[in-house]
């Protein structure tokens, strides 16, 4: 039977924080891209999503409708 090498295994916590990142990369390219096209209410709403990840929390002054 195998077992994974204890190096090669991520720690759920850390495997979350990962995750959380790349989706935070992600949301902030789609932003740049909608400035890019010139759709700035998209770009805002990629922005608003990547600042309500979980860990983080909302620019101050934002509103969510």
């Amino acid at each position: 039977m195998f077992t994974p090498m204890p190096d090669t295994t991520q720690k759920p916590a850390d495997a979350e924080a990962t995750d959380r990142s790349a989706l935070v990369l992600i949301l902030e390219y789609v932003e740049a891209e909608c400035r890019r096209l010139g759709a700035d209410a998209a770009a805002r709403h990629a922005a608003l999503a990547a600042a309500m990840m979980p860990g983080s929390c909302a620019p101050a002054g934002t509103r969510l409708n």
